[in-house]
């Protein structure tokens, strides 16, 4: 048992340490190639932060054949990343984090609640829900939902993208470091991510049946947790700079990309459609998901004007409270 921990607090740190490399690599090409560091936080970098997830779901379905621990990692990286907005908040300073932030995030998050329902019902449809060559419907469906909004999302936030990337372009913070150079340990720390996260669901299964606390719950809380640390690296450094837009439209972004994964993890799982082969304890950590996302769209559209205590606006409290809840129905579940 020991040396399980031991393994995976190994492989955590390698993803914390290389993930935010990877951020900062991915922000200094950003600089260079004029991209922009808005749209980076956006879309690119929602990606790239959420690829130890893609990477885990992807041999948890394949190689370690523990479906559940992919699932929980998706479902459970959601409700994380929502969580990391009360971190935001408390070191934002005396005002709430969304009191800063652009309405135009409502949109991504939008989105993410109609991905994440989506989900949470063809998880509990079972096998109600016919799947065509070991593929449900419901990735199809996910696909292109995932396609519109991404679409939607650039369409809606151009002007503001362009606004931020002239203002940021004035600022250029790594002359020091060569495109080339940043695009060569960009791969490499992509590559080792890929490596620590392939072998971390072979830890998390091993670790649930020696624990005896369910693969639904390990994936959700210990995986998930590991696997969103570079989605804390990036949101902190965006907050970092001052630009708190790009760190929300991370999370929110991040949530987007994760149901995309599900799909990607339903066509390379061949015994069958992912979703009717998993526990249906995953459909509340969706909902729980849904009900974290509708609260951050309050707080967007109401806008907090100070803190109500510990330094958190009432928002990031209640958001706070619907996570450790989940965690304590999954436990109580397992």
């Amino acid at each position: 048992m020991l040396l399980l921990w031991f393994e995976f607090i190994a492989c955590s740190t390698v993803i914390i340490f290389c993930g935010t490399k990877l951020a900062r690599y991915g922000d200094v090409i950003a600089e260079k190639t004029g991209l922009g560091r808005a749209w980076i936080g956006l879309i690119l970098m929602a990606s790239v932060t959420s690829l130890p997830e893609l990477i885990t779901g992807i041999s948890s379905v394949t190689i370690a054949n523990t479906p559940d621990i992919a699932l929980g990692d998706i479902m459970g990286s959601c409700v994380f990343n929502l969580s990391i907005i009360a971190l935001m908040d408390v070191l934002n300073g005396p005002k709430p984090i969304f009191s800063k932030a652009e309405h135009g995030h409502i949109l991504s998050a939008g989105f993410g609640i109609i991905l994440i329902g989506l989900a949470s019902i063809s998880i509990m449809s079972n096998n109600i829900i016919p799947a065509v060559w070991n593929i449900g419907l419901y990735t199809p469906a996910i696909i292109l939902i995932y396609g519109i909004g991404i679409r939607s999302v650039f369409l809606f936030e151009k002007r503001k993208i362009s606004a931020f990337v002239g203002e940021m372009a004035q600022i250029a913070r790594y002359k020091h470091i060569s495109t080339r150079d940043a695009a060569v340990k960009y791969v490499l720390n992509a590559l080792i991510i890929v490596g620590a996260a392939a072998y971390l669901p072979f830890i998390a299964d091993r670790l649930a049946e020696e624990a005896s606390l369910g693969k639904s719950f390990v994936g959700t809380v210990f995986v998930a947790l590991t696997t969103s640390l570079p989605e804390v690296a990036v949101s902190i450094s965006a907050m970092k700079i001052g630009a708190i837009d790009m760190a929300i439209a991370n999370l929110f972004g991040s949530n987007m990309f994760n149901i995309f994964i599900l799909a990607i993890d339903d066509i390379f799982y061949t015994k069958g459609s992912l979703l009717a082969d998993v526990s249906v304890n995953h459909a509340i950590t969706g909902f729980m998901a849904v009900i974290m996302t509708g609260i951050a769209i309050v707080g967007l559209t109401y806008r907090l004007e100070r803190k109500m205590f510990l330094r958190l606006g009432w928002d990031a409290i209640a958001i706070l409270l619907i996570y450790f809840f989940n965690i304590y129905l999954l436990y109580s579940l397992k």
